[in-house]
């Protein structure tokens, strides 16, 4: 009875539903992953069912501008489930957490006026993710390799994407899809994914066209959905702005399976 009443609550709830079995909630482990990025501290997490022995794809996620805290590590374990190894990636240094909006605000806009700083730093969260994978013999499959984000997170992997990385696709959730200032470009390799709030008052029109030319001249393999009447945040459970930063339910469950969807296609090599 009380196993039963488990499986109906997760099912109800949108991110959980569609990334998890239903039949047991996945026990997913937490690991914490210090490494250098010019010298300076940063921390990871990797995430993932030991239970499950079989190698699946890894997942590079990108937190929003709050960083790796427990919020986002929580979003990260639910999306790992029994599906993917996921490496949380520190965009900001061990300890340089933002404590609340405010300072993320600060730091991030640091990051934002520099393109190749941020690339530098999602980059080597990749690429310390493959090196756990392989020094701690986790089950990943290395030839199956995603980065996804979420807000600034979501902004992260297209910058990753521009950088003329070779994962197998990125996905970003509610993120700014093109960024002020010069960097240098390559050819997108990876399949581009971006999932947008038809009403995101942070990703105004005139990004959205920016976004539209960039991937149409160069020839990227891409897709853009928008979710009418959705704004920024929405598949953050904590966001609660009306009107600008808000959770939305039905469509975060529409995104999330929308990304299953994508990825499976991608890890599977079709065109």
């Amino acid at each position: 009875m009380i196993r039963s009443s488990l499986s109906r609550l997760l099912k109800s709830l949108p991110l959980l539903g569609m990334l998890m079995t239903g039949s047991a909630q996945a026990a997913v482990t937490e690991t914490p992953v210090d490494y250098q990025i010019a010298g300076d501290h940063y921390r990871g997490y990797v995430l993932h069912d030991p239970a499950v022995k079989a190698k699946r794809p890894l997942l590079v996620l990108v937190p929003n501008w709050l960083g790796a805290n427990a919020a986002n590590r929580r979003q990260a374990a639910e999306i790992a489930g029994k599906d993917y190894v996921v490496f949380v990636a520190d965009m900001f240094g061990a300890d340089k957490l933002p404590n609340n909006t405010d300072e993320a605000g600060k730091a991030v806009g640091a990051i934002y006026a520099d393109r190749t700083l941020l690339r530098s730093r999602v980059i080597a969260a990749k690429t310390t993710a493959i090196e756990t994978v392989k020094t701690r013999k986790l089950p990943a499959d290395l030839g199956k390799i995603a980065a996804i984000g979420f807000c600034f997170g979501g902004a992260s992997v297209l910058e990753l994407a521009r950088s003329g990385d070779n994962s197998a696709a990125v996905v970003s959730f509610h993120g700014n899809l093109s960024l002020k200032g010069a960097a240098e470009d390559q050819p997108i390799t990876a399949k581009v994914l971006a999932l947008h709030g038809d009403a995101d008052p942070f990703v105004p029109a005139e990004q959205v066209d920016a976004f539209l030319a960039e991937m149409r001249a160069g020839k990227a393999d891409w897709e853009l959905v928008r979710y009418g009447g959705a704004v920024h945040s929405f598949t953050d459970p904590e966001a609660n702005w009306p009107g600008k930063a808000e959770y939305n339910p039905k469509v975060a469950k529409r995104a999330f399976a929308r990304m299953k969807d994508f990825l499976d296609e991608a890890f599977a090599g079709k065109p």
